[in-house]
């Protein structure tokens, strides 16, 4: 029996772990139903980050339902759905900002338009760029087809081969479309009682595809409405080419066509969606791994050819013929030497980015006292020429120094070795809240080189370029690559406004809201948001740390070796406990690593642990919250002595 509603909208957000979005989202939800009868439900899917918290203390007036698991977004939308009482359901993702008058202008065409069952929106990312998921049509065979092949993007207004994102309909013109983007729903829920709420079987993606789909096969329009925007700082294209999205993405394809298909048509579709997995996934790993060891491969490149080079150097000129160094020389010494000194460059940071020269040319001298400390433990008859070691050495920093130049500045646009990016930053705001996001800034050591106030009226003063008219001048004059906005000062209308004017530029931006703690905003389309706060900064999340950490991994390693033969093999047999080594030693494993019985997606990256942070003889009985705790303050405030105490505990309890 369909309930009865006395609202005029509710507003329902499903949040997992995203505490400083879901801050952000909510203050523009609360500015956006001023003058609106409404009520705002937020789901949470048992984060770990204080979400719950937060929005009990900040927004008392919210309808929280803090759930003990990770129900997946259908059923935590359902939750809140089946209490609400609005004439309208809005779903809402938590990485979204929306505009004063957003919620006013879809209930009003709503009203206007009865045959309208479901309602979205323009929505720009954290650049000001249109996302074109904003409108989508319906991923049928033939488009998914056009998709997997990339005709979508080759010819993207082609109506045709441009049906997935509808590129052929003009961005800020009013359309009827096939589906409704999740980020932004807004639904009648007297159809959502005709045709049903979303499916569960969809853990993430897809659900709004088939609700979309359902919305038009029970007589309804799917509309897009561009007069009004939001900021979706997660666009589609987030993580699209990590592994774990494409199979669950392409999956809940699978899903969708095996449900409202039937006969060869499902069956061409589902073939075509395993077809899309195992390209994307390939794709996927391919460029992961690309990405990872590029600089390894051309550094051994570079590294074997200038030892190549010295050593024709050295027999043409040095020694008077060619040939007086035997084949196997630049076949077993050369790859040794390599070895050497890449590892030696590893271990002192010469990999981590921004590139540090200092640490490049130290890697190389650490490389080449190892290697001349190796010659004195050889035989007579391997041993080699002392010259070749030195201009060897001198031609690998040469080298190495050389492609990360190349490799540093095509990233940062800079010279500027061994510092992070800093970016020339205004603020636009009144000079209370303007004073205070500058101290902020100071605060949080964020990358950021501050230039400069924009004020809102003719307002001067100390640090004041100009005023925010000319907002689009100064960003030219001043070689501004951030603007930040003060969201007390400065509406999301005039924010979002500015976002679009400077699109095409290479500013980007960010927005503090309303006196909280934190700056977010996002560079890109495909980059999830960026924080700047002085809440938490995890040790482990810092690349320094995680070098020390992987070196002391070796080290003991090599140590547990002997050792292991002392102490026993943790009950698991001598094969199982040097195969842990091995890993370890390699890299598969680190000694000591979160407690993975609980969620850890919103710590830093770790890789699997021997031992955990609660690993002790009670570690059974310690429960969930008392893991994630731990978990947390190890990430937080690591130390080298904590793995050290850990592994000394087990071998000595």
């Amino acid at each position: 029996m369909p309930q009865i509603t006395s609202l005029k909208l509710s507003v329902v957000i499903v949040n997992y772990n995203v505490k400083y979005f879901l801050e952000q989202c909510l203050l523009s939800v609360q500015k956006a139903l001023v003058g609106v009868d409404a009520e705002v439900w937020v789901v949470d899917n048992d984060s770990i980050d204080g979400s719950v918290d937060m929005v009990k203390d900040k927004f008392p007036e919210v309808k929280c339902i803090a759930n003990t698991n990770n129900t997946g977004f259908s059923v935590a939308n359902n939750q809140a759905i089946v209490k609400s009482s609005g004439e309208y359901v809005l779903l809402l993702n938590p990485d979204t900002v929306v505009q004063e008058d957003t919620f006013k202008i879809c209930l009003q065409y709503l009203d206007k338009h009865q045959d309208v069952g479901g309602l979205g929106v323009k929505m720009i990312d954290g650049k000001g760029k249109f996302l074109p998921e904003s409108k989508r049509g319906l991923p049928t065979p033939e488009v998914a087809l056009y998709k997997m092949i990339g005709l979508n993007k080759l010819f993207p207004k082609s109506k045709r081969f441009g049906k997935y994102h509808l590129g052929f309909v003009n961005e800020n013109q009013t359309a009827e479309i096939d589906v409704l983007a999740g980020a932004y729903m807004m639904m009648r829920k007297s159809v959502l009682d005709q045709t049903g709420l979303l499916d569960e079987t969809f853990f993430m993606y897809g659900e709004d595809i088939d609700l979309s789909y359902r919305i038009t096969k029970a007589g309804y329009k799917n509309v897009y409405l561009p007069t009004t925007s939001i900021i979706h700082y997660k666009g589609e294209s987030t993580k699209r080419m990590s592994v774990n999205y494409v199979f669950i993405f392409y999956r809940a394809m699978v899903i969708f066509a095996k449900k409202h298909y039937t006969g060869s048509f499902a069956s061409l579709f589902v073939s075509l969606i395993n077809v899309s997995i195992y390209v994307r996934a390939f794709l996927a790993v391919l460029q992961r791994f690309v990405s990872k060891v590029w600089l390894y491969v051309v550094d051994i490149a570079l590294v074997m050819s200038g030892l190549l080079a010295v050593k024709g150097y050295w027999e043409e000129h040095i020694k008077g013929f060619e040939g007086y160094f035997s084949p196997a020389y630049a076949q077993t010494h050369f790859p040794a030497y390599t070895v050497i000194w890449l590892l030696m460059v590893f271990w002192s940071g010469g990999y981590q980015k921004p590139y540090s020269l200092t640490k490049v040319v130290r890697g190389v001298f650490a490389g080449t006292l190892v290697i001349s400390a190796l010659f004195a433990f050889l035989p007579d008859h391997l041993q080699y020429s002392r010259g070749i070691i030195l201009a060897g050495t001198a031609s690998t920093a040469f080298l190495l120094l050389v492609i990360r130049f190349i490799a540093h500045y095509v990233q940062y646009k800079n010279l500027n070795f061994g510092q992070a990016p800093h970016y020339k930053s205004i603020i636009v705001g009144h000079k209370a809240e303007r004073l205070r996001v500058l101290q902020l800034i100071q605060k949080t050591e964020s990358p950021t080189e501050f230039i400069g106030f924009v004020t809102i009226d003719e307002e001067e003063g100390d640090q004041v370029l100009g005023i925010v008219n000319r907002l689009e001048d100064l960003c030219k004059l001043y070689k501004v690559d951030e603007v930040i906005f003060c969201s007390k000062d400065v509406s999301s209308s005039k924010t979002m406004y500015w976002m679009s004017k400077l699109a095409a530029t290479s500013v980007s931006f960010k927005i503090v809201p309303d006196d909280s703690g934190f700056i977010i905003g996002s560079n890109a389309k495909d980059i999830s948001g960026e924080l700047y706060t002085e809440e938490i900064r995890f040790a482990l999340a810092d690349k320094n740390t995680l070098q020390k950490k992987r070196l002391i991994d070796v080290v003991l390693s090599i140590g547990m070796i002997p050792i292991g033969l002392i102490f026993g093999w943790f009950g698991s047999g001598i094969v199982t406990y040097y195969k842990r080594v091995f890993d370890t030693f390699v890299g598969k494993k680190t000694w000591v690593s979160y407690d993975k019985s609980v969620d850890v997606s919103d710590m830093p990256v770790l890789k699997d642990g021997i031992f955990t942070v609660s690993h002790d003889e009670v570690s059974q009985d310690v429960n969930d919250s008392v893991k994630r705790r731990l978990n947390f303050f190890y990430a937080k405030n690591y130390r080298i002595v904590d793995d050290l105490e850990i592994i000394a505990r087990k071998f000595f309890s």
